[in-house]
Order: structure tokens, then C-alpha cells, then sequence
């Protein structure tokens, strides 16, 4: 294994399950709540934020950083995961300047539909109402 691959434990999809800061009932408002851990194209969806993922190994767990829109504002910021004993993840979010949550997660396939690029800032204007 190089430096940079993603543990095999924590390789693939994960279903994010529960938040500690946001109201659950909401996460999956725009698909299901999802992170992947590749190491190539890696995703990140839940509530409304779509974001790209860039993550690495660390001793402990993967640490991570996203780049994407909160509905079609964009936004940036870090986390990191860790395993538990009960194969779950869990983890911290942070947004750049902004909030920051715990989180949950299982292991998951991934999803059938690729999760969508995140919107720009133009893409707003160009709504048709």
C-alpha cells in the first residue's frame, strides 16, 4: 500500500446517517446522504451541500477536504473519519468559516445515479421560475 491509499476498512461508499449539529429529518433532502473514500473523484452529498472530496490516510482514520455549494452558495471545508468498533464511522465536518457537526456513518454500495457535480453561482440566475 502507497502512502496515499485509502485504507481498505475505510475504502468505498459510506451512507451518513446522523448528524450532531443539523436536523437529521432533512439530510437526504437532495438524494441520499453520502461520502466516498477512494482516493479518486470522491463525493460528498447531504442536506443541500454537493461537494468534491479530496481525502488521505492519517494514522488514526482519513482526513478530507471538500470543495462545493450549500444549495448554490459555494463553500469549502475539512473533516476527518474514523472507525469504530462497530464498523460504523464516525466523523467531524467543518465548514470553512462556518458551522461544524459530528456525523455518522455506514457502509454502503455506491449509488446507482453518480452523485452531480455541485451547482455554480450562475447556475442560481439561470433558474427558470
Amino acid at each position: 500500500m502507497a502512502d496515499k491509499d485509502i485504507p481498505q476498512e475505510y475504502f468505498g461508499w459510506w451512507r451518513i446517517i446522523e448528524t450532531s449539529h443539523w436536523v437529521s429529518d432533512d439530510i437526504d433532502i437532495i438524494g441520499t446522504a453520502m461520502i466516498s473514500f477512494t482516493g479518486y473523484g470522491d463525493r460528498l452529498r447531504m442536506f443541500v451541500l454537493l461537494a468534491h472530496v479530496n481525502c488521505k490516510p492519517t494514522k488514526t482514520g482519513v482526513s478530507f477536504t471538500w470543495q462545493g455549494a450549500w444549495e448554490y452558495d459555494p463553500v469549502t471545508g475539512s473533516g476527518s473519519v474514523r472507525l469504530r468498533k462497530d464498523g460504523r464511522l464516525t466523523g467531524k465536518i467543518r465548514i470553512k468559516d462556518g458551522d461544524e457537526s459530528t456525523f455518522i456513518a455506514e457502509r454502503a454500495k455506491e449509488p446507482e445515479e453518480p452523485i452531480p457535480d455541485p451547482p455554480s453561482t450562475r447556475d442560481k440566475w439561470r433558474r427558470r421560475w
